[in-house]
């Protein structure tokens, strides 16, 4: 679907040669095909970015790929051989921007590190995500999102008190490293636009969780230590009412700071609570919030339906919303209205439901038609264009195991 608009999409002189796989990486690169860049995926032969394998599949495709990787031109060959090393440094001279997550010392090995890349491409942006990043102490150290949640923290204040520490159900180390390495490259492009000169973009997906502690870190050092920072299960620690209560039907999460306190009073139908000594202050209501807790859900229990507490709260203008399930969000109207439940068509699997698009740009109000590549289906294109080769040329490289593709 075209935006509507006369002017070209934001990204849309912007040419991307792509390392990545499986979701921290190609979280970037679909981000950036939304918005109109010319992404070559390089997927390392034969079998391509392992993400292809993960679930779901159906007919050999997967969901999960084809959720990350739309707008892509897929060019799969073998990163053993010279020739293959050859064919992506000369399409390093062609591009603007290389994404890559790949373990350590992949990219050096291969001669596609940003030291050696500047040398092909001087104004070249490069963004490396990687566990521990690329200039650490433990950069050697190979990690996925689960070793950036444990290390980061971000596990040991996720669980009940008395539990083991628990991993957040989604990937948000690797989205939220994809999300963070999409913002600065904005900026690195920006940047060279002034100045016309490149830079390495090294993004470690501890730090962009570790960025995260929003209170945990300067608490415990305010307090010189006598505050401990720990999982408090479903809720917070320092201030309440903030977190989740058990409502007539499911769960509902209230968020009320000191300037909604006597909202919540109003809406409990007791406006004495307000004055009561136990509650004045927000240290006071966290100190006995075991109390205010059974007070809440006493009163949520006396609604028939968790809508109608919800509106009983909103009148009060107190922050409040039930805790959706994934089944529940896909026929929201707000997620609707949003567009954040967005159905895709695909070659192989029909039409595949995935989350929208969440940056909303007035200019451009619709996303472009774009799918996800079978493995190595522009090979031909991308060698031929990009690099003058011939069809016989391709053929060659295809013959020798060089190039590889779903469809020969």
């Amino acid at each position: 679907m075209d935006n509507g608009a006369t002017h070209p999409r934001m990204l849309a002189d912007c040419k991307v040669l792509d390392f990545t796989q499986y979701l921290a990486g190609p979280t970037v690169t679909r981000l950036m095909a939304e918005m109109g860049a010319s992404i070559i995926k390089v997927e390392p032969g034969p079998g391509g970015d392992p993400s292809r394998l993960l679930p779901f599949v159906q007919e050999g495709r997967s969901a999960y790929f084809v959720q990350q990787n739309r707008g892509k031109k897929s060019l799969c060959l073998d990163f053993h051989t010279p020739a293959g090393c050859e064919i992506l440094r000369a399409l390093v001279k062609t591009v603007d921007v290389v994404v890559e997550n790949f373990g350590p010392g992949v990219m050096e090995k291969r001669g596609l590190d940003y030291a050696s890349l500047k040398t092909i491409n001087p104004k070249i942006i490069m963004v490396s995500i990687s566990a521990f990043g690329r200039k650490s102490p433990l950069s050697h150290k190979v990690g996925y999102d689960l070793i950036a949640q444990a290390f980061s923290g971000i596990m040991h204040m996720t669980g009940e008190a008395d539990g083991p520490p628990q991993f957040v159900g989604l990937g948000i180390a690797d989205v939220s490293s994809g999300v963070h390495a999409f913002a600065a490259l904005g900026y690195a492009l920006y940047y060279r636009e002034k100045t016309g000169v490149g830079q390495h973009i090294d993004l470690a997906m501890v730090d962009a969780l570790y960025h995260m502690h929003e209170v945990n870190v300067q608490v415990h050092t305010m307090t010189g230590g006598q505050y401990v920072p720990k999982r408090a299960g479903s809720h917070h620690p320092l201030v309440c009412p903030v977190g989740t209560f058990k409502g007539p039907q499911g769960w509902i999460v209230i968020l009320a700071l000191d300037r909604q306190w006597e909202g919540v009073c109003k809406a409990l139908g007791k406006p004495e609570l307000v004055h009561d000594p136990r509650f004045t202050t927000g240290a006071d209501r966290a100190k006995h919030q075991k109390e205010l807790i059974a007070i809440i859900e006493a009163w949520l229990q006396s609604f028939p339906t968790d809508e109608a507490a919800l509106q009983a709260l909103e009148e009060q203008r107190v922050p409040s919303a039930p805790v959706m399930s994934i089944v529940d969000t896909l026929a929201h109207p707000y997620f609707k209205a949003r567009q954040m439940v967005r159905t895709v068509p695909d070659p192989i699997l029909g039409e595949v439901t995935i989350p929208g698009f969440p940056f909303k740009y007035s200019e451009f109000p619709e996303l472009p038609d774009i799918q996800a590549p079978l493995l190595g289906e522009h090979n031909a294109e991308v060698l031929t264009q990009q690099l003058g080769y011939t069809a016989a040329q391709v053929a060659a490289l295809q013959d020798k195991g060089i190039l590889h593709s779903e469809r020969k």
